[in-house]
């Protein structure tokens, strides 16, 4: 095989790998994706026949590039947690898949984002390889400059910022989705008491309209107007609704064939949704990027 077509097919294979080590270190799916394409530059760059393991080798690329973006970010003081990102990220719940529930139940939540961009850029990176992808110390060091040991303590470190902080698991994830699901239907079935059921008395919602968005209430607070607003705004749209994970929450979405109408991001305690943020930004929505079933 051309051994330039062998190291393309390399790369593709490692691709998803690299994509989502880089946005659990970034946070950013953008810089995620500028960060994978440096990588590809530099293997392009390499001789492909001296590197013994290529998955280690581009992970190390990958992460040694992301190290160098955070330390930039943080010499910027940026500050990219923000209620919509430029780029939303949707992760459609499977149709009763385990291993998708799984990969949900996994992804990078905001919680635990919040708390990865308090860390030193040299923590975040030993805590992101080690914790979630399995990378061992003896190769998270050298991309760090220091021994195993040292990169075992920023590990550590990290580890007890953010404990507390991981996603929700399978069993609070189910309880989520149930209460996401009850939402549209009872905007579906026009049932004001079935919705004021699934809202917290003090519920506040936020919308995201834009310059060219529908008119929409940016901010309302309390079950009962809420409830009020959904109803008549949502539920023609109710039947389109689908239950997603929205830049880390549960939350949904609504699409007609050929465009997103709006995404819901919900912030829930027990059984009670307490936030509500609504997206229905044309610019912002024509940016979402969709995953899953």
């Amino acid at each position: 095989m051309d051994p330039q077509r062998w190291q393309a097919e390399q790369f593709e294979q490692n691709r998803g790998h690299l994509c989502a080590v880089a946005q659990r270190m970034l946070g950013s799916p953008a810089e995620a994706d500028d960060a994978v394409q440096e990588a590809w530059l530099r293997l392009s760059r390499s001789d492909a026949a001296q590197i013994e393991n290529m998955r280690a080798w581009l992970t190390t690329v990958v992460s040694r590039i992301c190290l160098d973006m955070l330390r930039s970010r943080q010499s910027r003081h940026e500050e990219l947690v923000e209620s919509w990102a430029d780029e939303p990220v949707v992760e459609l719940y499977g149709e009763g898949d385990p291993e998708h529930e799984a990969l949900v139940a996994d992804s990078v939540g905001v919680a635990l984002m919040v708390v990865l961009d308090t860390l030193a850029p040299a923590e975040r990176l030993a805590f992101v390889l080690h914790d979630m992808f399995g990378v061992p110390f003896e190769e998270i060091g050298p991309i760090v400059d220091r021994n195993a040991s040292a990169a075992r303590q920023l590990a550590s470190r990290a580890r007890r910022r953010v404990r507390g902080a991981h996603a929700p698991d399978a069993a609070t994830l189910g309880q989520q989705r149930k209460v996401v699901e009850a939402f549209p239907a009872a905007s579906r079935n026009g049932d004001f008491d079935e919705l004021l059921a699934v809202l917290d008395p003090d519920v506040v919602f936020r919308a995201t309209s834009g310059a060219t968005g529908p008119v929409v209430a940016a901010s309302v607070r309390g079950a009962e107007d809420v409830a009020t607003l959904v109803l008549e705004r949502g539920t023609p749209f109710a039947h389109l609704g689908r239950a997603a994970i929205v830049n880390g929450r549960p939350g949904a979405m609504v699409a007609f064939p050929d465009r997103l109408v709006s995404l819901v991001a919900f912030t829930i305690v027990g059984d009670r949704v307490t936030e509500m943020d609504l997206l229905v930004d044309p610019v912002k929505l024509q940016h979402v990027r969709v995953g899953g079933a």
